[in-house]
């Protein structure tokens, strides 16, 4: 592998954001769970149905599913393709205690509501608007997000969005931090990368550019003010 480019003090121009804990997050997965068990049509609520025990298990492992579903697909061929995506987190939520295939379908299509972003994500791509900074989302992910970024007041503060299953390249693969900054108009050691992965985030070093890793957090906010630090003025 080659030696990344040396790092210099050019400023930033522009910052690169990973999706999935890092803007939003996945939310209260109990709520999520309980408005599965609607979905399906079960009575009464995932509380009486599963038992307080069998809920709080499914809840924790609900809320590492994609962790769990890198052992299943290391190669992370769901970020490249929707019936893929689908068909790994059927597989593996399945394998979790209660679910069965109705409920797995169920929590896979009530999945993307979910999904919030941090407390501080609007404000920091505001500010950074605010500053010129031009920003992009750059996502592992088989299936499109658009639609929620716009609900959430995210679409319009962000200048590209570049996912994996579009573009057929995953991170940490760096044709897809190339694509990213391409769309930006702004070279790789003027970009930050923000991202809670050190497999997948780290790629952006490689092609030169600064990486900043905040790993995933339970609170409303993420820690995102840190970025306001780091790209200054």
């Amino acid at each position: 592998m080659d030696a990344p480019p040396p790092c210099t003090a050019e400023p930033v121009e522009a910052v690169l954001f990973d999706f999935h804990s890092t803007l939003v997050d996945q939310g209260d997965t109990t709520d999520w769970i309980e408005r599965a068990w609607r979905h399906a049509g079960r009575p009464g609520d995932a509380a009486e149905g599963l038992g307080h025990a069998a809920l709080e298990r499914l809840a924790a492992f609900a809320d590492r599913v994609w962790e769990h579903a890198r052992d299943v697909d290391p190669a992370s061929e769901r970020d490249l393709d929707p019936v893929r995506h689908r068909s790994v987190f059927i597989s593996v939520v399945g394998e979790a205690p209660g679910v069965d295939a109705e409920l797995a379908a169920a929590l896979y299509a009530t999945m993307l509501p979910t999904w919030r972003p941090y407390d501080d994500a609007v404000p920091v791509l505001s500010a950074l608007r605010d500053r010129g900074v031009r920003t992009g989302l750059v996502s592992n992910i088989g299936i499109d997000v658009r639609g929620l970024l716009a609900d959430e007041g995210l679409a319009e503060l962000l200048d590209a969005v570049v996912l994996s299953y579009e573009l057929g390249v995953v991170k940490p693969h760096v044709g897809i931090f190339e694509e990213a900054t391409r769309r930006l108009g702004v070279a790789p050691e003027r970009t930050l990368m923000v991202g809670d992965s050190w497999r997948d985030d780290a790629g952006a070093a490689q092609l030169g550019i600064r990486t900043l890793l905040l790993p995933p957090t339970a609170g409303p906010a993420h820690g995102l003010a840190l970025v306001l630090r780091l790209v200054g003025g």
